[in-house]
């Protein structure tokens, strides 16, 4: 008899889905509208508490710990978090198993503009996606999220669902963010983060760390020019043995390639002058079962060991700024990974795949930090971190069906 009952609630749900999902998607086109770049989060946070409040969670705006960046977990971030703070909003009673969503407010910058189609923070809707800085990394997971708990509360009040929503920001160069929350109190007994991964199971990440490598040579006026360029052939000295030490890391195979990327160059001041010095912006994945010291070590051995190559007025300097993530990973069994594999399935009728990152996520705090079942589920996105990010909106109600039943699962197991 429990069958029918079952299955008349699941279509109450979905249909609550379908009538709610403009208004997440008015929500989204808010969100992406805030430029919510690093240290620049109010007004996505304003949006997103207010729209959480809307639905009905109690809403809090948690600050910072003092001194986080102190914390042995912690990435490097810009300074001070003095008047920062972390949106986190609550549904249910205290006590019992309480489920975290997180999903990050900050967003990259948008580069050159002349490279989108469209102004990156007005978003756009074209053939059925959304463009705009933010739109897929990864504000739509906060959408599918909030389409997925009111379409619960309206067609299935049984009760609400333990759920702490957490709206991080700093994800996007330290993490400090989601850390600040564990540490503040905000913690559950499973995580699932919004982050976008095509309606797949994201169950593990690879260790990631930044880096700028500032080097020096003798400078002259360009008269003197000749092969040799100064701190611009310093560099390149540099990034050579940072691309030998990516492919040691990359000698044992494994499901993730370990890339060096550089992020930013700059050399020189004037442009008939040998420049003197120059900054590399990096970075570095490393293996999963390596230390965040160990890879520190290794960077710095690459570096001194380019420096040898050429001489240089100072040795090269080593500077570490953003993250210094190390890798995570939840078994594939794990009961998480079945309940929300389950839930996918009676959504849309096939297995959801599993996959892992050459990347980070947040999700690597409540593995390492606080030992608890994490991993991301969320839509499908295009050009992230590049010009016209995209989203696509189908996979935002898509995702909200599978959420709202495994919630709801939750729910009734809590």
């Amino acid at each position: 008899m429990a069958q029918p009952k079952h299955h008349s609630v699941v279509a109450a749900v979905d249909g609550a889905i379908d009538a709610c999902a403009e208004r997440a998607l008015a929500f989204l086109d808010a969100l992406v509208r805030e430029p919510s770049l690093p240290g620049a989060e109010h007004g996505a946070e304003d949006v997103l508490a207010a729209e959480l409040d809307r639905i009905g969670m109690a809403v809090d705006r948690v600050p910072f710990p003092a001194d986080i960046e102190l914390d042995p977990a912690a990435g490097v971030g810009p300074g001070s978090y003095a008047g920062r703070t972390i949106v986190v909003g609550r549904l249910g009673p205290d006590g019992g198993r309480r489920l975290i969503l997180n999903g990050h407010l900050d967003v990259v910058p948008a580069g050159d503009e002349r490279l989108w189609t469209s102004p990156p923070f007005a978003p756009r809707v074209c053939d059925g996606w959304m463009v705009g800085r933010g739109a897929g990394d990864m504000k739509s997971g906060l959408a599918m999220a909030t389409l997925a708990l009111e379409a619960l509360l309206h067609a299935d009040p049984g009760g609400e669902p333990p759920v702490t929503l957490v709206g991080a920001i700093e994800e996007e160069r330290s993490g400090n963010g989601t850390l600040a929350s564990i540490r503040a109190g905000v913690v559950g007994d499973a995580a699932v983060l919004l982050e976008p991964t095509d309606l797949r199971l994201l169950v593990a990440g690879i260790g990631v760390l930044w880096f700028e490598v500032e080097v020096f040579a003798e400078a002259g006026h360009a008269l003197g020019a000749g092969p040799a360029m100064g701190a611009l052939t310093v560099a390149l000295h540099v990034i050579e043995e940072l691309r030998r030490l990516e492919s040691e890391l990359n000698l044992n195979g494994g499901r993730e390639r370990h890339a060096l990327n550089i992020g930013t160059f700059t050399a020189g001041e004037w442009q008939s002058s040998i420049p003197g010095t120059a900054r590399i912006g990096c970075r570095l994945g490393f293996p999963r079962g390596m230390a965040v010291d160990e890879a520190m070590r290794r960077v710095r051995e690459a570096v001194e060991r380019a420096a040898g190559a050429e001489p240089a007025s100072a040795a090269p300097r080593v500077h570490f700024n953003g993250f210094r993530a190390e890798g995570y990973e939840l078994p594939t069994d794990d009961p998480l990974v079945t309940a929300l594999a389950v839930a996918h399935h009676d959504a849309h009728g096939r297995t959801p795949a599993l996959v892992t990152t050459a990347g980070t996520t947040d999700a690597r705090f409540y593995r390492n930090q606080l030992g608890i079942p994490a991993l991301c589920y969320g839509p499908r996105v295009e050009n992230m971190h590049a010009a016209d990010e995209r989203v696509e909106l189908q996979s935002i109600v898509a995702g909200a069906r599978t959420l709202a039943r495994f919630l709801r699962t939750w729910r009734d197991a809590a």
